[in-house]
């Protein structure tokens, strides 16, 4: 296997190749590199087969949906990636064949609900769940401190002590580390129960990235042009989440809420199907056909995604447009298949 991490800078990018074949998966691509990207793959014979992002990244624009474009390679993301322009979508023990490279899928949530570790090898390429020394953050995207020490103690940790830790960060110029090292010496989690874990992250004032309003809601939805004005944190965390439970009662009233959809069409019909009686507009067309749901605005509007991601930034555009009572279905299409309830297809 050929391996190499190709940024040289804080934020990590890795190329594994399969000396076989000549095929290659590049993993957390950023959208700025890619002609470096592209003389690496043609210095070692190499054709790009696949680009796994771990997660949704909210500090870099990702390579992803340009590599799709230029060369029709597959995007690998876990299952609860909010992006609509996946090709394959994985979850904990699914394997990712390169040639003859394969990439062990661990889902390892935490930073963000979509974060997966790949194992490959001897190495654990970790995301941003776990970083040499340090973890991700957890405050922020659907980030969660408890759920990110189980991934990290229940899953990493679980890997050979002599395992080779490649992360998706660094800030300290580490290059790799040991699973049995980060055990014994990382100190944001060693000797740490979960409670103090959590009670430590939630101690730490972290920096919002600095590019996060241009890089987090184009990375999460596949838009990125100037006809789409993106609400801020605050207004995305003002947004009334309902669970499945809930949207499935408030659907029983007379009245009925209205049912937004804003997915794109392939998956408003596709595997995850949609609630009876929704109405689809895809997110990019929301800010040009906004008049088609004049009728609504002073009626319930429940808004509708794959994982919850993108409906929860088109209920803060629709507040923030004067309509005042909009609500997200928590979890998306995702949670609401899980909970068995009706869909149509």
């Amino acid at each position: 296997m050929i391996f190499q991490e190709l940024n040289g800078t804080q934020c990590k990018t890795y190329l594994a190749g399969c000396e076989n074949t000549h095929k290659a998966v590049l993993v957390d691509p950023v959208r700025e590199r890619i002609d470096r990207y592209l003389a690496v793959l043609a210095y070692h014979g190499l054709k790009l087969d696949a680009i796994v992002d771990t997660h949704t990244h909210a500090d870099h624009a990702t390579a992803s949906f340009e590599f799709q474009r230029l060369l029709g390679v597959r995007l690998i993301m876990h299952r609860r990636a909010p992006v609509p322009r996946v090709d394959e979508y994985v979850d904990d023990g699914d394997s990712i064949c390169v040639g003859d490279v394969k990439l062990d899928v661990l889902y390892t949530p935490g930073h963000t609900p979509d974060s997966i570790s790949l194992y490959v090898s001897d190495r654990v390429l970790t995301g941003d769940v776990m970083l040499i020394r340090g973890t991700g953050r957890a405050d922020f995207a659907g980030g969660d401190a408890g759920i990110q020490y189980d991934s990290i103690t229940g899953k990493l940790f679980e890997l050979p002590d002599d395992t080779l830790v490649f992360p998706g960060h660094d800030y300290r110029g580490n290059t790799q580390s040991t699973i049995g090292e980060e055990k014994q010496h990382n100190p944001r989690i060693a000797g740490r129960s979960r409670k103090q874990y959590i009670e430590l992250m939630n101690s730490i004032e972290f920096p919002l990235p600095s590019k996060i309003q241009e890089v987090l809601q184009p990375n999460q939805t596949a838009i990125d042009d100037d006809r789409t004005a993106f609400p801020d944190l605050a207004e995305l965390s003002q947004v009334r989440q309902l669970s499945p439970g809930e949207v499935y009662a408030r659907l029983k009233t007379d009245p009925a809420p209205l049912l937004l959809d804003v997915r794109e069409p392939d998956e408003y019909t596709g595997e995850l199907g949609h609630i009876p009686r929704s109405q689809l507009i895809p997110l990019k067309e929301l800010s040009q056909r906004v008049g088609e749901l004049n009728a609504y605005r002073d009626t319930p509007i429940i808004v509708v995604c794959r994982a919850g991601v993108r409906s929860t930034t088109a209920a803060a555009m629709l507040t923030g447009l004067g309509f005042s009572q909009v609500s997200n279905l928590k979890g998306g299409m995702l949670d609401w298949n899980d909970e068995e309830f009706a869909v149509e297809r």
